[in-house]
């Protein structure tokens, strides 16, 4: 007679647990995080249903409950596979949940953001994976699997029969330790309850990394699993977003109120004496984390970002609006003394929608005298189809454009308070170049809103923040009460949702605005 093989048990139990686990994992981090959503990943989604996913992350209420489906989907599912608990259905609707997160984001080439994303070969990634080893769980018999849905299915036959454990019982083949359901002793219970204290480890493992850890643990933790957050606070998610970013107009350009700034995807971070900040800010925002923030942004009304002009910035663009982006590029130029045509023209060619000179190169060209080169770079720029601006940290510089009759389209003005820890009221002028002073970035705030008032061009405020020192609130409600018709932030991902409902609040609730919005 053919000898049966025996099915390795033990190696199937391990990978039903192991992937349980997974599951398990991932939905108890996105349970105790505040604020977690699955909206940036539904709005990377680049495939052909990509405009469904994006269209869940838009909606409000659709988004609660696909947050809701995956957190609580990947617990239950998770605690099935771990345990096994209804082990099939567990096994299929893993399945069915991983194969959405395929289609949302399948690793096909010319897809995927730069070929390298961990877990992506190509055609397979893990979830691929893990989808095929779920069906073969699913098909496996279960007598294949140690788990609670033998004991329960042993348990109601032998209630069903009147039988009492332990009670031999003729077996069904020559196999008897494979029969469908053989006699009910201690050693098989305690093999089908293999997970339990695996399940125990685990629990104490995760109260562990999210329950029992001292203050600093806790404001300092960082999940690697679901990308870099800090949890120093909690940080609002998308479905917290209480409406999107009003928007006005420069010329036929709409733009929302609050636009998205470009230092910190370009690490010039006005730190004062940090030095290592920059560097930090470069670390962190990699190109998916940078299309991550721009499409969180888009997601909140959020339609344009001030990127500086340059080869690598162009790329990162690009290739945003190839992934589907819309968000609009307001150019910071870099004109040259000898060459004022050149940096801006790339910026426009590379589909920039408005442009204008960088402020340190204003207030220097007006140190200089060189009123020629702002006439001879506005006079070739204005009219061209892209909205023209100046962008300035002295006041002067406006003055000048407005006294002279210069058509500029929009100004770029510095605006904040004096209110902040490390102002100087005696700290010399700065060297234009040298950009390092604190009052350097809005050194006569109040003249700045007398003169603005008198203004009929739209006013972008930067640093409305004084580099950090300022809550987005209080600077906000300064820029905007002041004049400001539109304030640049530079915002982290985790921020902008909750800088959205700030402003939205604050342009609700404006008291002593005299200047009208342009």
């Amino acid at each position: 007679m053919t000898k049966q093989i025996k099915p390795p048990v033990w190696l199937f139990t391990f990978v039903r647990i192991v992937i349980g686990w997974h599951f398990l994992y991932e939905g108890l981090v996105k349970l105790f995080i505040p604020g977690w959503t699955a909206a940036p990943f539904l709005l990377e989604s680049t495939w052909i249903f990509s405009g469904i996913f994006k269209a869940l992350a838009s909606n409000p209420e659709m988004l609660m409950v696909v947050n809701f489906i995956n957190v609580w989907g990947l617990i239950l599912i998770g605690l099935g596979l771990f345990v096994g608990l209804f082990t099939r259905i567990s096994a299929i609707s893993g399945a069915a949940l991983l194969f959405l997160y395929f289609v949302a984001q399948p690793p096909f080439i010319g897809l995927i953001l730069n070929g390298n994303v961990e877990g992506n070969y190509i055609w397979v990634n893990k979830n691929l994976i893990e989808i095929i080893t779920l069906i073969l769980l699913f098909k496996l018999p279960r007598k294949w699997l140690f788990s609670f849905d033998n004991l329960l299915i042993e348990w109601k036959k032998k209630k069903k029969s009147g039988k009492k454990s332990g009670a031999i019982e003729v077996p069904k083949n020559d196999n008897p330790e494979f029969s469908d359901l053989p006699a009910l002793d201690r050693r098989r219970v305690i093999k089908n309850l293999i997970s339990v204290p695996i399940l125990g480890g685990f629990s104490y493992a995760v109260l562990k990394n999210f329950g029992y850890e001292s203050y600093e643990e806790k404001s300092l933790k960082i999940d690697g699993i679901t990308s870099a957050s800090v949890k120093s606070r909690n940080f609002a998610g998308l479905s917290e977003l209480k409406e999107k970013a009003p928007k006005g107009k420069i010329g036929n350009l709409e733009i929302s109120r609050i636009i998205c700034g470009g230092n910190l995807i370009a690490g010039f971070a006005h730190s004062r004496d940090l030095i290592y900040v920059s560097q930090l800010l470069k670390t962190y925002f990699t190109n998916e984390k940078i299309w991550e923030t721009f499409r969180l942004c888009e997601a909140t009304g959020i339609n344009t970002a001030i990127v500086r002009t340059a080869s690598d910035t162009i790329k990162v663009m690009n290739r945003y609006w190839k992934l589907g982006g819309n968000i609009q590029w307001l150019a910071q130029t870099y004109p040259k003394d000898d060459d004022v045509i050149s940096n801006p023209q790339w910026a426009i060619d590379s589909g920039a929608s408005a442009v204008y000179i960088q402020g340190n190169i204003a207030d220097r060209w007006l140190s200089a005298g060189r009123l020629d080169l702002f006439e001879k770079w506005i006079s070739h720029f204005h009219g061209k189809g892209v909205p023209v601006g100046i962008g300035a940290h002295e006041l002067d510089v406006v003055k000048a454009m407005e006294e002279n009759g210069f058509p500029v389209e929009f100004y770029m003005k510095t605006l904040h308070p004096h209110n902040y820890w490390s102002y100087q009221s005696d700290e010399p002028k700065p060297n234009v170049i040298a950009n390092r002073q604190d009052n350097y970035w809005s050194r006569t705030p109040e003249d700045t809103i007398a003169y603005m008032n008198s203004v009929n061009k739209p006013w972008i405020a930067f640093k409305v923040l004084a580099a950090g020192a300022l809550k987005p609130k209080e600077g906000f409600k300064y820029a905007f009460e002041n004049g400001a018709d539109f304030a640049c932030v530079g915002m982290f991902d985790y921020q902008v949702v909750e800088d959205v409902n700030i402003l939205t609040d604050t342009l609700k609730n404006l008291t002593g605005r005299e200047r009208k919005f342009f």
